[in-house]
């Protein structure tokens, strides 16, 4: 089984809110001590939190389901319950969040960053909250509102400093296994690499960089051939590019297309995907130099070369001899560097939370009205309904909410169906 996984989907809910209590206060010499129902607990949420220590979304490919906490009953004596514990569920850095259909909610980037996937339900209030002067014996209470529940699907973006791009079989894992303590499966064969692997490169000054090793493009990756927009991806978020091209290429090769046709393509599959990865720092570097004689003494040297085709090299490698190794760590810390040094300080981590909607109201196609809202359906979900007094109270907060002039707006008429969560009843204009 494969120990990275990039795409997968997760089941997240929140923990049910705990419901409130009825009681009255029961004591000797007391006459008609009064409500004294405590509130139920607030369920708890569900957070997806970046963590530098997950290197992949493999926990959720077997096991998507995530559920907070449950909210405790409140009780007599105006005891409330106890909130359901906040569930915390790490992520890798780099992690994409998106809706069923594709939409982003969150992106999280950084250590710590955070989002709220599932809310826990608001837990209901006792009927100590419900005294007034109108009301002085409140037989009623909330019920605990249930927690949010969705499906989401998550992508991973590998957070590296550079990233190897070639064709396949040009030598990246190689060279990821030369210049850092990555071990990748090594083969003669085209797409050994069918997942990104990362490697910590460290220089002798202490300075460490990311490295990934990206699956070989091939022409039309951008347009998804060869699972091009699942290796495309990782490439996304690296500060700096480095082109592999075999100098062994051509007929007779290793690789069909000679160096200056692999740079080529690679260069149009990138624009076609994102234009802005044509504007990163890049290094366009020949591969295999031990198989092109001409060029083995470049590597070792450091002259720049040009290939028979017509390319313009920065640097020739051999991942085998280890020709050329230690210049080309060097030329990828300096991007690195600089590109870091470019970029804006991050301030802590970012906390998202989704926005709070208001009500709408939507036409069903039998006829009927159906009104859309998390205040709505709390209003209605959270009373008990065949209590007459429930029943009044929660009417008033849907006349607060602005229900009635929304339905009426909508064009709904004495005698129309609305649907509100799970309740549904006849418009009675006021």
């Amino acid at each position: 089984m494969s120990g990275f996984v990039d795409e997968c989907q997760i089941n997240v809910r929140g923990g049910d809110g705990g419901a409130g209590c009825v009681a009255f206060r029961r004591e000797a010499h007391v006459a008609k001590g009064g409500p004294d129902g405590g509130d139920g607990g607030k369920g708890g949420d569900v957070w997806l939190v970046a963590d530098r220590n997950v290197a992949s979304l493999l926990a959720f490919k077997d096991h998507p389901h995530r559920r907070a906490a449950n909210g405790v009953h409140g009780s007599g004596k105006k005891k409330h319950g106890a909130g359901g514990v906040d569930l915390l569920v790490a992520v890798p850095e780099g992690t994409v969040v998106l809706d069923r259909d594709g939409t982003v909610l969150a992106d999280l980037v950084h250590q710590g960053d955070r989002w709220l996937a599932a809310a826990g339900g608001r837990g209901g209030k006792g009927n100590a909250r419900f005294l007034s002067n109108r009301r002085r014996a409140p037989s009623f209470a909330e019920q605990g509102e249930l927690g949010e529940e969705r499906w989401l699907d998550l992508e991973l973006k590998l957070m590296a400093d550079v990233a190897l791009v070639g064709f396949p079989n040009v030598g990246k894992s190689t060279l990821i296994s030369r210049i850092s303590a990555a071990k990748p499966k090594i083969a003669d064969y085209p797409f050994t690499t069918l997942e990104p692997n990362l490697g910590v490169v460290r220089l002798d000054d202490g300075f460490e960089l990311v490295v990934a090793d990206i699956p070989g493009l091939i022409e039309g990756a951008s347009e998804g051939k060869g699972l091009g927009h699942r290796f495309l991806r990782h490439i996304e978020r690296a500060r700096a590019l480095v082109l592999l091209v075999d100098l062994a290429g051509g007929p007779g090769g290793t690789t069909a297309e000679r160096p200056g046709e692999q740079a080529r393509v690679l260069l149009e599959e990138l624009g076609a995907y994102q234009p802005d990865l044509l504007e990163r720092p890049r290094l366009v570097v020949g591969s295999r130099a031990d198989l092109a004689p001409e060029h083995l003494e470049r590597a070792t040297s450091g002259e720049l070369a040009t290939t028979d085709d017509g390319l313009e090299l920065d640097l020739c490698v051999s991942a085998v001899t280890g020709a050329g190794l230690p210049r080309l760590v060097g030329r990828m810390a300096d991007a690195v560097r600089e590109a870091r040094a470019a970029e804006p300080e991050a301030e802590g981590f970012v906390v998202h939370r989704p926005v709070p909607e208001g009500i709408r109201v939507e036409r069903e196609d039998d006829g009927s009205f159906r009104v859309i809202g998390r205040q709505a359906e709390r209003a209605v979900a959270l009373s008990d309904l065949t209590n007459p007094e429930a029943l009044d109270f929660a009417h008033g907060r849907l006349k607060k909410l602005g229900v009635d002039k929304a339905l009426a707006r909508a064009g709904a008429r004495e005698g129309d169906v609305v649907h509100i969560g799970g309740l549904s009843f006849e418009f009675e204009e006021d």
